[in-house]
């Protein structure tokens, strides 16, 4: 069998860690006898400097040819310059599901113990939808004195404002997406997450939703839970949540939160899955400082690799390999300095040890 996979190297450390993770498919694939074809193609700041584009055209045909991609983080300025290319990116190919699992591995230090947590986000609205209006700009000002016209609510002059647009298609096809990921992996609960008390129509239609679709799973535990009170039973309580379906703004940072519980965003993978493409990236950034070192941890994107692996088929190559990863991790013999508890080791090495356990 053979594959071809888009490769989009990234930015800052992205490199590194995405050819970690090429490296280790490349040999689970050449244990279990498949092969991989790697595409390489750009996106971000190193687009943008060779392309003039932070997502060129044939990035986006590359992905939707070859239908799965593995992804290093990208750079998105804060406040400034070009928008999120990640959010762009699942928009343009309708990744509408973003599934990101918080595990604790022995070996790592944590506050926790047995933290196993998977939060899908919906990964297509929200407030990441991106329809912004600028202070000071013609289109906010009409927008402030519609809002005012219409609804008799008073918004300041001098207001940035974004809307947040949540609908019915969007709300029931991730919350489904959730409670069918959850059946098929013995999960035993999902808890959708919300601001309903609040934010009545918006938040309050996701959570319509979810409780519509819930009635389809009988079997499957249920509960809903306010988006600040989930952050604090979170915090105190973790062992009693299993699979968290939010929106888009809640699920990011209810991710981020729930990786921080397991042991920090060096383990925390991702993949965002649509109908007809999966693109698959760890969950922290490009993290620039570190760029070129050879010190960045590779685990998150290398178990991005082994959700890709499992998501085309090759299950047994992703549990192999994923093994691989949690023994390196238990021994702390040769992981990078964000984990280690002795002497810490580079990228390279790192991968080197990962590969050698692969299928043993």
């Amino acid at each position: 069998m053979k594959y071809t996979i888009t490769l989009i190297p990234g930015d800052g450390i992205g490199p590194e860690v995405s050819d970690a993770a090429r490296r280790c498919v490349d040999a689970a694939a050449k244990r279990h006898g498949f092969e991989v074809k790697w595409e390489i193609a750009l996106a971000g700041e190193t687009a943008e400097k060779k392309f003039g584009s932070v997502l060129p055209k044939s990035t986006l045909e590359s992905i939707k040819k070859n239908k799965v991609a593995l992804k290093g983080p990208l750079t998105t300025p804060i406040s400034e310059g070009f928008r999120s290319v990640n959010v762009e990116l699942r928009q343009r190919l309708d990744l509408f599901a973003n599934l990101r699992p918080a595990k604790h591995f022995e070996g790592i230090k944590s506050r926790y113990g047995k933290v196993d947590l998977v939060v899908v986000r919906e990964n297509t609205e929200d407030l990441y939808a991106g329809i912004e209006f600028d202070e000071g700009t013609r289109s906010a000002g009409q927008l402030i004195r519609f809002v005012k016209s219409k609804l008799g609510k008073k918004i300041r002059r001098d207001s940035a404002i974004t809307l947040k647009p949540i609908s019915k298609t969007a709300s029931e096809r991730i919350v489904k997406f959730a409670f069918d990921y959850a059946k098929d992996e013995k999960r035993k609960k999902v808890t959708a997450v919300h601001k309903a008390n609040i934010m009545k129509f918006t938040d309050g239609l996701f959570l319509k939703c979810a409780q519509r679709v819930a009635k389809k799973y009988p079997k499957m535990q249920f509960e809903d839970m306010i988006v600040d009170n989930m952050c604090m039973h979170l915090v105190t309580k973790p062992e009693d949540y299993d699979v968290l379906v939010c929106p888009n703004l809640y699920g990011d940072i209810i991710s981020d939160l729930c990786a921080g519980l397991a042991g920090g965003l060096g383990i925390a993978p991702s993949a965002n899955i649509g109908k007809d493409c999966a693109v698959f990236e760890p969950v922290h950034g490009s993290a620039p400082k570190h760029a070129g070192k050879d010190e960045a941890n590779p685990t998150a994107c290398i178990l991005s690799a082994v959700l890709m692996l499992s998501h085309i088929g090759e299950k047994k190559a992703a549990k192999d390999l994923e093994d691989a990863v949690l023994g390196v991790i238990k021994e702390n013999k040769f992981v990078t300095y964000d984990i280690a508890t002795g002497k810490p080791v580079g990228t390279k090495r790192m991968t080197s040890e990962i590969i050698s356990k692969i299928g043993k």
